[in-house]
């Protein structure tokens, strides 16, 4: 790593701490290396960076959206009445034209379709608080706008340059919906805001003068006026960052903190994406997608088909679950163990970043079978269900990889020399990809 990437480094380090120390009050859940961190607000920092989509959940008040907006006001260099402006409640009566735009009415009444785009579509970091009050109907909105940064409104589009987005959910209760799968999968990772514990509830609100350090009214009117304006996109964004520099600069005045620039952000996003993937990483992440794909019977997993008893498969990952793992799974992973790797100074993401990422990237994404749920739902846990039966299953995955590596790693050495054209037989095991490369290689299954 470069001095650059170093001083880079520690500037992203001292905004986890300083949010961590006076404004988003909570308990280490995570040890990485002897250092204790939180999971929400590490994973909160890793989406504003590698433009990620986090979905935070937990019980009202505990700090799910406010932790989302002490981020990206730190990494982007925003006053928090800019971000307030731009979130979008879930609500039945959320509407395309609040979200999304608006037609400009003056220049409609002339013949002209222009589009009033709205502060959430433009700015490059998007919260949706409580989106499961959202109707099913309505979250369907927002999923092109979620996926790919694309938004549509009339016969006008724009695509976002750079953005990230957090999305809220409180615990199921008369007014919340189920978040349907499309939109669920999109997002990278799920994380819990926990309650910090009395002592550090406590404290909150006690300086009421911290968050007013995010604040700056006047710089706040600059930002509603300008994305007011009749600009191009590229134009506005250009302004947008000239006045999150003046921001900056405030800020570092006043906390001693300098946000990230767009340039630093996108040299960040660069060192990250040259990290490579050690062996092991590639050998585990392979037996990870076997096992939450194969169905020996069916060919793959399928949600509506339901393996039989007696499956030789039944003490794998395959059995216990309903539905087959999407292809934004290995995206997401892989974007936020670079991030992680990054974040720790490595040259390499290895076992230990994918162990730590895979649970927060599966809880959201696994439907368990009622079965599972039972013999997990009564157990001493720390953590929401969805999150602790991800745990779990991981460290089951990494026990059989611990087991059965070397025979892994040798099998798809194996069938790379086939592929290429070398006369020899696959590695055989009892596992799900030793069938997978099987049929990779259009063998019959034995």
């Amino acid at each position: 790593m470069t001095s650059t990437g170093d001083n880079l480094r520690q500037k992203v380090w001292d905004i986890y701490n300083y949010i961590q120390e006076n404004l988003y009050f909570n308990r280490p859940d995570l040890e990485i290396r002897g250092t204790a961190l939180n999971s929400a607000l590490l994973f909160g920092m890793l989406t504003g960076l590698c433009q990620g989509k986090e979905l935070i959940i937990g019980e009202p008040g505990l700090g799910k959206t406010t932790s989302a907006e002490y981020i990206c006001s730190l990494l982007y260099g925003l006053p928090l009445g800019v971000i307030w402006a731009s979130e979008v409640s879930g609500h039945p009566e959320q509407t395309e034209e609040k979200i999304i735009g608006r037609p400009d009415l003056g220049r409609l009444n002339q013949g002209e379709e222009v589009v009033v785009w709205s502060h959430f579509v433009l700015l490059p970091v998007k919260i949706v608080d409580e989106i499961n009050r959202l109707p099913e109907t309505k979250q369907s909105m927002i999923l092109d706008g979620v996926d790919r940064g694309n938004w549509e409104y009339l016969n006008d589009a724009i695509v976002n340059a750079e953005y990230c987005l957090f999305a809220t959910a409180n615990y199921q209760d008369r007014g919340t919906n189920t978040i349907i799968a499309p939109l669920i999968d999109r997002f990278d990772v799920m994380v819990e805001s926990k309650h910090p514990g009395p002592n550090l509830a406590y404290l909150i609100g006690t300086d009421g003068t911290l968050e007013g350090l995010l604040r700056d009214e006047d710089l706040e009117a600059r930002f509603h006026h300008l994305l007011g304006q009749r600009l191009s996109y590229k134009q506005l964004m250009e302004e947008v960052e000239s006045l999150c520099q003046e921001f900056s600069s405030t800020l570092a005045q006043r906390i001693g903190l300098r946000p990230l620039s767009r340039e630093e952000r996108l040299d960040l996003r660069t060192q990250a994406s040259e990290i490579s993937f050690d062996l092991d990483f590639n050998a585990f992440f392979r037996m990870v997608l076997s096992e939450l794909s194969f169905c020996i019977k069916y060919g793959q997993k399928r949600s509506h088909e339901d393996c039989e008893q007696g499956c030789h498969f039944t003490n794998y990952l395959c059995h216990s679950i309903r539905n087959c793992v999407s292809n934004r799974l290995p995206l997401s992973i892989r974007k936020f163990s670079q991030g992680l790797a990054w974040l720790l100074g490595d040259q390499q993401a290895g076992l230990e970043h994918l162990k730590l990422i895979l649970p927060f990237t599966l809880a959201h994404r696994i439907q368990w079978k009622e079965e599972a749920v039972a013999r997990r739902e009564k157990e001493a846990r720390n953590d929401p269900l969805d999150i602790h039966m991800a745990k779990e299953a991981a460290k089951e995955m990494h026990r059989r990889y611990m087991e059965q590596g070397d025979q892994i790693k040798n099998a798809l050495a194996a069938a790379c020399r086939i592929v290429d054209g070398e006369d020899m037989e696959p590695v055989e095991g009892d596992h799900p990809l030793y069938w997978e490369i099987r049929k990779d290689l259009g063998l019959p299954l034995q």
